[in-house]
């Protein structure tokens, strides 16, 4: 009898650590690539020249209606990994680095707990520190062929950077990246019929156009190297293999965006038949079910029959028993790099919804990186010059409209904004709901300015819970709702001067930032913005001098927002940075303020790469330079 009980506990231990595998668990395989749209032959594009992927859809399933959360990397990989949104996280800023509670972690944690061998190959970007006990293995070398027991059951990511888009903007790059190609694997830019109605027709884009399919080529080869290292292992019916992108295409209107060209990706999924159930996996099957790409997580466990813990907000797709199918995905725009546009999106399958919580800002926002693209620098050439044809030119409008409703299936470059339309009034204010719902119900952090985020982290140890504990909840749906009607207008005068008078900042900068974007209708409301200036919160202060510059009052707004710049904490200084290159003309008095930001300080943020940029930028259009930006 104890024997047997001594058999039964070491049993016992041996399953919890993954000592014994079961033969019935399935190996998964991720195939991860970068920046690209679902310009991939089996999803019908008609000079795509990926065979490994088409035939991986032969034996799989291809998923029509895939979207990510956010058109840009880390913030998108942040909630690929825990499968939570960003933005309740607080990682949607891009570039940022946030604390997480203890009890949120990546999910290959519960698979490593369930015996799995887990290996990362090898970008992880999922701007918080990686907790350890992540990963086995996580390094350009991961392998599923390191695991210590070969028929231990392994979760293996390998993810492709040459299609990213320096393969596009680098000629080097993208030599290096192209190079193995054969003469009938590249393509002839002159025939490319695909090119986007928002791009000028100009050799120069269409050559990044091609460089994104021939990139994306060699991706294909990268992928069938390694389906093809599964079956030379014998492990290809033992495992689930997963292709898909972190986000959409890298070039304007697409990376950093929520339209489709940024969001919908690629993914194809197969099954091997001994781990299909409920008819799922089914070989060359197509299905237009909604994905959010904080999903991928919670179906690898509850492929793998591990618990999806409580906190997860992603929802599994494939294994037993998953939940009802999504009516909606969401996605959100932030800080990309040196400039905040906050921007929300709501999708179904066929209507999409964004609503631009700052339209005071032009679509395309001067960022450095974007900029060094060949097609963004013809984009702007021919802006300048008064040659680009309209549906290219409707996006340096010098403001954004404030909601956006699009049918995908007709206007499937979502062009043609439904938003005032009285036939799609009721969809309009469904679909707006939905938003304003998914705003408070995920409590929303990206509705909260970056240097409040950032003094409330330190505080409690994490942005998770900043509107989680004490006050919270309350303060959140104050956030939310003040955040909306910062963008009504002049018919919101009233409460936005009552928010000026909140007992929480991130209420106050709102209250403020919405009086700026109604500008010189919102005089009557001087006074309380004026008395503003001296709030507690730095950038409630900066805020204010915003909106009294519009109101054409600098002259009291000016000395704040210098000595914001001189004196703030690195956030605080960007928001300075950025008010001062959007004045124009009203920040010539201070431009001796500007030129000492840019002087060497001490410490590693001292002076911050991101306000540097804009700085630059700034006085670049007042003085007539070309001073780099770095």
């Amino acid at each position: 009898m104890k024997l047997s009980r001594l058999f039964m506990a070491l049993f016992g231990l041996a399953t919890s650590v993954g000592i014994l595998f079961g033969a019935n668990r399935p190996n998964i395989l991720w195939l991860s690539a970068e920046d690209i749209s679902p310009h991939i032959g089996c999803f019908g594009d008609p000079y795509a020249i990926t065979p490994h992927i088409d035939k991986l859809t032969t034996e799989g399933v291809r998923y029509t209606r895939t979207f990510t959360t956010a058109g840009v990397c880390a913030p998108c990989r942040s909630g690929i990994i825990t499968g939570m949104y960003q933005t309740t996280l607080g990682t949607q800023h891009m570039r940022s680095t946030a604390r997480l509670p203890e009890f949120i972690k990546p999910f290959p944690t519960y698979l490593r707990e369930a015996g799995y061998y887990c290996s990362n190959n090898s970008k992880q970007d999922y701007q918080f520190k990686t907790p350890k006990g992540s990963w086995d293995d996580s390094n350009g070398k991961a392998h599923w062929r390191k695991r210590p027991a070969k028929n231990q059951p392994f979760f293996a990511v390998f993810n492709y950077t040459g299609c990213h888009e320096s393969g596009i903007a680098s000629t080097s790059k993208y030599k290096s990246v192209t190079k193995d190609l054969k003469p009938e694997q590249r393509q002839d830019a002159r025939k490319l019929t695909t090119l986007p109605p928002y791009y000028p027709d100009t050799p120069i884009v269409r050559e990044d156009w091609k460089r994104n399919y021939e990139l994306i080529t060699a991706m294909d080869a990268w992928a069938g190297d390694l389906i093809q290292q599964l079956k030379d292992d014998g492990l290809y019916e033992d495992t689930i293999i997963f292709f898909w992108s972190d986000h959409g295409v890298g070039l304007p209107h697409a990376k950093c965006w929520l339209y489709d060209s940024g969001t919908h990706i690629p993914m194809v999924v197969r099954i091997p038949e001994k781990f299909r159930v409920n008819g799922q996996g089914q070989p060359g099957a197509e299905t237009d079910q909604l994905v959010s790409s904080i999903d991928f997580g919670p179906t690898v466990l509850n492929l793998a029959g591990v618990r999806v813990p409580d906190h997860v907000q992603g929802q599994s797709f494939l294994g037993a028993t998953p939940p009802k199918p999504r009516e909606y995905v969401y996605g959100a725009r932030d800080r990309m790099d040196e400039r905040y546009d906050i921007i929300r999106m709501v999708r179904d399958k066929r209507f999409k919804y964004i609503r631009n919580y700052e339209p005071l800002k032009t679509f395309y926002q001067y960022m450095n990186t974007p900029e060094k693209g060949a097609t963004m620098e013809e984009l702007r050439q021919l802006h300048e010059a008064g040659n680009l044809r309209p549906l290219a030119e409707r996006f340096f409008a010098p403001n954004k409209p404030v909601e956006e409703l699009y049918d995908t299936e007709v206007d499937p470059h979502e062009l043609n904004n439904l938003a005032a339309d009285s036939k799609h009034a009721s969809r309009l204010k469904r679909m707006r709901d939905a938003h304003l719902e998914w705003v408070k119900e995920t409590k929303d952090l990206g509705l909260i300015a970056e240097p409040i985020l950032v003094e409330r982290e330190t505080t409690i140890g994490h942005r998770y819970g900043i509107l989680r504990q004490g006050n919270g909840d309350a303060v959140a749906k104050r956030v939310a709702r003040v955040a909306a009607r910062a963008s009504d207008g002049p018919e919101a005068l009233p409460d936005l001067v009552k928010a000026l008078s909140d007992e929480d900042p991130a209420v106050r900068y709102w209250g403020a930032t919405g009086i700026a974007n109604i500008g010189m209708p919102a005089i009557s409301a001087r006074a309380k913005v004026t008395a503003a200036l001296k709030d507690s919160s730095a950038v409630v202060r900066i805020a204010a001098a915003h909106a009294l510059c519009r109101m054409n009052s600098p002259e009291s707004a000016l000395p704040v927002l210098a000595r914001e710049l001189d004196k703030g904490e690195q956030w605080e200084r960007l928001h300075a940075a950025i008010v001062l290159d959007e004045i124009d003309e009203q920040a010539r008095p201070v431009i001796e303020a500007m030129h000492e930001a840019l002087k060497p300080r001490k410490g590693l943020y001292a002076n911050g790469k991101y306000t540097v940029r804009v700085i630059n930028r700034a006085l670049n259009q007042l003085e007539g330079t070309t001073r780099s930006v770095p």
